[in-house]
């Protein structure tokens, strides 16, 4: 899902960015191996035994990796988790940064694992292709092994879903009022409860 503005579009963008809204990627790695930019097509690094990990050994680091987030989440959105306020957003799932802060993982899980493959959906603020990468490189030297890259693909923008993404052959201008006028109000709703 790749979201983009025309007109007055570009300005709801912005809004929509400060909104500070997760994006959820499924991320697809693979034990074994390690190259220089983390993806599966970088140049060979090192390659590493991958027959000891387990589906719960690799949820277990993906917990740690959750809940050391969540505590960078509430570091880095400014509220006092001791007032009803707090309670509220939290209850709302509107605690988010504030401002401009590192890559936050606000959920992952294991969709799949078939070794040495493995894929993720992981759910973030202000994260890049890169860094997803670098997650999964983590992961592998974590279990004591190694891991690469092998697919980063965004399923969701803030309130855009992979239902709202028009395909290629549907690029013409009919589709992209329709696309527009159907994600208005959904667009409308999100700037009022979050803005």
């Amino acid at each position: 899902v790749s979201v983009l503005g025309i007109g007055h579009g570009n300005k709801l963008l912005t809004d929509l960015y400060n909104c500070h809204l997760a994006k959820v990627y499924i991320v697809g790695g693979l034990f074994g191996k390690a190259t220089d930019d983390f993806s599966d097509t970088g140049n060979l690094v090192e390659k590493t035994t991958f027959d000891h990990i387990t589906r719960e050994k690799l949820e277990r680091i993906l917990a740690v990796i959750q809940g050391t987030n969540q505590k960078a989440l509430l570091m880095y959105s400014n509220i006092d988790m001791k007032t009803q306020e707090a309670y509220e957003l939290a209850v709302k799932g509107l605690i988010r940064p504030m401002g401009k802060s590192p890559p936050i993982i606000t959920a992952v899980r294991c969709l799949q694992f078939a070794l040495p493959e493995f894929q993720l959906e992981i759910h973030c603020l202000h994260e890049t292709q890169q860094y997803l990468r670098k997650m999964v490189h983590e992961i592998g030297l974590e279990l004591k092994s190694s891991a690469v890259c092998t697919q980063v693909r965004r399923i969701r923008d803030g309130v855009f879903t992979v239902n709202d993404a028009l395909p290629r052959t549907q690029w013409n201008l009919q589709s992209i009022q329709e696309a527009i006028r159907n994600c208005q109000l959904k667009v409308e709703t999100e700037l009022e409860k979050t803005l």
